[in-house]
């Protein structure tokens, strides 16, 4: 456990580094509990024996107000736009629920790197103000508050990496911030990931991001602080990057909504890692995490509006129409039942069913045609793309990460495995990797096309959840990165249950598939949530929100 100065649940802290990182890294948290006033801590005893479902605590435990409780548990950002523009709610009493639900559900799942309340109430108090001078609000997200990634710059903040090197001072908002700005957004606090941003858990010198329905599980990564303070309704939008799944993964380890769109739709400037290595062959993304899939078209639609290609010419300036996207009669659907790599746990095999029945009922034939659905060479995408990460072997970031003494954690050395004894790659063998990385689109492309469908849906990870350390297959996200295909991950009403096993004729399709099986064996996944994966091909951002309208009521998403 973290020292008892800190009120924090860390079933399996992060490893330790040396006496002198130690220090400086205790000296870091000091500061940050310091901000936390007294009557939000959460009782001493609770945090030492807490439940394995900590989802509930912040509802129960007495520190928020029945409006509180109502406010950040009964709106999504569109409804407490609304609410707000109407004067149901000040933006002050909004932040201030917020940023208080916010600091409990940290001292349960260590999803937060900081926390700025009297900012946040300085900054709605302005918005009220403005609200009440001029009878109209300064935009479409006025008063809204929005969690954002720690990697992401803020004006007044600090960001960083996910290891202790990293960290800078932000003097200037990135451009994404600035667009939500001016759209009206709050922000109130900043978001835990993982050593290096490149893991399927956020486990970085703050601590070990913990899943709220069962804490001995992670809550994925990169974008993972963000996806347990969603989960705990500490936050009702929050900002994730994506280079392998890092929106996907801990969005549907959770149980809410992530977007990844096709690369350069949504801004990234001024991010931290913008010279990244694996941007040569792998772009990354930026998107939303939320509660509703309406709110996925909100945030995308509002942040396209403000014409964000104008100062970024990187951004490909598509019209969005979104869930509006006129759709063919009939939605042809594809299946994913594996990618014929890694067959997902049983938890997940029971949502693609689920899935499949509903939208195979005859009373749907006239609008969705079903068909079965095998992704083109995950096994080889896989094998590919973890090389392809790290043209210099990660040399970099393990050289950046010792120079203060910090530890490398567990799946910082899995995820270098592929590359590292290839040492820094030439000029020649990069371009090299960039010609097999567009052979493997053409004849991705090709396989989709002749399976003939609009849209497929399918797992999202090969299980419900990770327990700690172990996430290491990332192949149902990072293969759509790989081709540079748009993806929402959706909600199901499937969790992971006890007694759950493997069928009796499951065949191994590849060696990761046995260890994924052996995973199962080893780990208790009670209470986990399971989404599924929905994905078009690239730059059909527009077509994939229009066919998840289609979808919306098939499968009773909210």
């Amino acid at each position: 456990m973290v020292a008892r100065l800190y009120p924090l649940v860390q079933p399996k802290p992060v490893p330790q580094g040396t006496p002198e990182f130690e220090a400086k890294r205790s000296a870091l948290l000091k500061t940050f509990y310091e901000k936390i006033p007294q009557e939000y801590y959460l009782p001493q005893e609770l945090l030492s024996n807490p439940p394995l479902d900590v989802s509930e605590i912040p509802r129960t435990c007495g520190i928020l107000t029945p409006e509180e409780i109502e406010i950040t548990e009964n709106y999504d950002a569109v409804s407490l736009a609304e609410a707000i523009a109407s004067k149901k709610y000040s933006a002050v009493t909004v932040a201030t629920a917020f940023s208080k639900r916010a600091i409990i559900s940290h001292q349960l799942t260590c999803c937060l790197t900081q926390w700025f309340m009297d900012d946040a109430v300085k900054q709605a108090k302005q918005l009220d103000e403005y609200l009440e001078k001029n009878g109209k609000t300064i935009g479409p997200l006025h008063g809204v508050p929005i969690s954002i990634k720690d990697h992401m710059p803020i004006a007044g903040t600090y960001s960083s990496m996910g290891f202790f090197a990293s960290i800078v001072k932000n003097d200037s908002d990135s451009q994404m911030i600035k667009i939500l700005r001016n759209l009206g957004a709050v922000f109130y606090c900043k978001t835990n990931q993982p050593q290096t941003l490149m893991h399927l858990e956020s486990d970085s010198h703050w601590g070990r991001v913990l899943n709220p329905f069962n804490i001995h599980l992670s809550a994925g990564g990169s974008t993972g602080g963000e996806a347990a303070l969603v989960a705990m309704k500490g936050s009702v939008l929050g900002v994730g990057t994506d280079i392998g799944g890092s929106i996907r993964g801990p969005s549907a380890f959770c149980g809410i909504y992530g977007f990844k769109p096709t690369s350069y739709t949504l801004p990234m400037k001024g991010f931290l890692a913008g010279t990244f290595p694996a941007e040569l062959n792998i772009l990354c993304s930026s998107g939303p995490m939320c509660r509703s899939l309406r709110d996925v078209e909100f945030f995308t639609k509002n942040v396209i509006a403000a014409k964000p290609h104008l100062e970024d010419p990187r951004i490909v300036p598509i019209p969005w129409t979104g869930m509006e996207t006129p759709m063919p009669k009939r939605l042809k659907v594809g299946i994913v039942n594996n990618d014929g790599f890694i067959e997902p746990q049983p938890p997940v095999k029971r949502a693609i069913k689920w899935a499949r029945d509903l939208l195979s009922d005859p009373k749907y034939a006239d609008i969705i045609e079903v068909k079965d659905f095998t992704p083109y060479g995950a096994a080889g995408a896989w094998s590919q793309i973890r090389k392809t990460y790290w043209p210099d072997g990660g040399q970099f970031e393990r050289d950046m990460i010792s120079s203060t003494g910090e530890p490398i954690h567990p799946l910082s050395h899995w995820i270098w495995k592929d590359a590292e004894p290839l040492g820094m790659r030439d000029a020649v063998t990069v371009s090299a990797q960039r010609g097999e990385r567009d052979d493997f689109r053409i004849a991705f492309a090709a396989s989709w096309e002749a399976q003939d469908v609009d849209v497929i849906i399918g797992p999202a990870f090969v299980g419900p959840a990770s327990a700690h350390d172990t996430a290491f297959y990332w192949t149902y996200t990072s293969l759509y990165n790989y081709v540079d295909y748009p993806g929402v991950v959706i909600p199901t009403p499937i969790k992971a249950e006890a007694e759950e096993s493997y069928a009796s004729d499951y065949v191994p399709l590849s060696e990761a598939c046995s260890h994924v099986k052996e995973l199962w064996g080893e780990t208790n996944f009670v209470g986990a949530p399971v989404d599924l994966q929905v994905n078009a091909r690239k730059y059909h951002d527009n077509q994939l929100l229009g066919a998840l309208a289609v979808l919306k009521d098939v499968l009773q998403l909210p």
